[in-house]
């Protein structure tokens, strides 16, 4: 069966009787990783899926996001197979690289949280850094044509320069979530420009939604307004996020995939743009581009469940960050698309979900 790429695009396959090597997605059963899988076995995309399945939020919802997955590959006839392994463990991959040999790698595995990383480095310096480097050593050794990977607003730390662009300065973090973010860019720049692999950093700002993570605002204050406890409400409310809806990331992360990175013509050496390179990597905002405040989120995520919250208010986290707005144009040039679900909509769709998956 051909997939229903883009023509020309690198994943689309102009004869059906060559065989089409697999793409592997890291992070298959987490919330962004999940829904990138569906979209890609939706239009016929044979599919590897990575994860460890380790215990930082309930592994079950895991499972549910992964037994999603077989359905749908079951439904278009396209092959989805997965390997349970922590990305530390360097011989194991390179195993699954020479068994699987992916033509391209959407990277979306990470230890990921802001808070978690201040009370357990070691966790973010194995998965993140080390992780990371395996699996740039096996794109690396094993003919992969574009890899994409996942970064993070956080990167922009103390910056207050808002939107938030990718020629901005990122130097200053304030969690080693966000520094080991920044290494990546780093690291996958390295790799375009010593060994000519092709490679995307996508910066994720604040993603929602239904099948979501339960270690992030909107599905602890579900859980918290429907049981009728207070939720914990940071900077006593005087926060904004640009929210972004799951199927505006997973979006982007596609058509990004479909456009293997390159080096910028207009490079000037003189005078970088962070955001490209002479090599062939490339750093996005994915964004919603409307910042919210922290209590208008609120407001809508009480409407939509039709219960009223009971806010907390408590001081600024560490490690944690006032505001983020995404500027998306560059992303928008580069791909034709960026984020725009309204946050009314998303939020009706999470609460929807929620209800339904919770019974409540």
């Amino acid at each position: 069966m051909c997939p229903c790429g883009v023509p020309g695009s690198l994943l689309a396959n102009p004869d059906p009787g060559v065989t089409r090597r697999s793409l592997l997605v890291t992070g298959a059963a987490g919330f962004i990783g999940s829904d990138v899988c569906l979209r890609l076995l939706e239009r016929g995309n044979h599919v590897i899926g990575l994860d460890n399945l380790n215990p930082y939020y309930d592994p079950a919802l895991k499972r549910a996001r992964l037994e999603r997955i077989d359905a749908v590959a079951a439904a278009n006839r396209a092959s989805f197979s997965f390997h349970q392994l922590d990305l530390e463990n360097g011989a194991a991959l390179v195993r699954l690289f020479a068994s699987e040999r992916p033509r391209a790698v959407v990277h979306l595995a990470a230890q990921a949280g802001v808070r978690y990383s201040i009370e357990n480095p070691a966790a973010y310096i194995q998965s993140n850094l080390v992780g990371f480097g395996n699996i740039l050593e096996g794109c690396r050794h094993h003919g992969v044509e574009h890899l994409v990977y996942a970064s993070s607003s956080s990167v922009y730390g103390g910056n207050r320069r808002m939107p938030f662009s990718e020629q901005h300065p990122v130097n200053h973090p304030v969690s080693l979530y966000a520094a080991t973010k920044k290494a990546n860019e780093l690291m996958a720049h390295t790799y375009s420009h010593l060994y000519g692999l092709p490679a995307t950093g996508l910066r994720f700002f604040t993603v929602y939604g239904p099948w979501g993570r339960p270690d992030m605002a909107p599905m602890l204050f579900a859980k918290a307004i429907l049981a009728g406890e207070p939720i914990r409400v940071f900077n006593h409310g005087r926060m904004q996020r640009d929210f972004t809806y799951i199927d505006d990331i997973v979006e982007g992360v596609i058509r990004c995939l479909d456009k293997p990175a390159t080096p910028d013509p207009d490079f000037d050496q003189l005078d970088p743009n962070p955001a490209t390179a002479a090599a062939p990597h490339r750093i996005f905002n994915i964004g919603n581009s409307q910042p919210t405040p922290l209590l208008r989120f609120i407001e809508l995520l009480e409407d939509a469940l039709g219960v009223k919250a009971i806010p907390q208010f408590e001081p600024m986290q560490p490690g944690d960050v006032a505001a983020t707005a995404a500027d998306t144009s560059a992303l928008e040039a580069w791909i034709g698309f960026a984020p725009h679900t309204p946050l009314e909509e998303g939020i009706g769709h999470f609460a929807r979900w929620y209800r339904d998956y919770y019974g409540v």
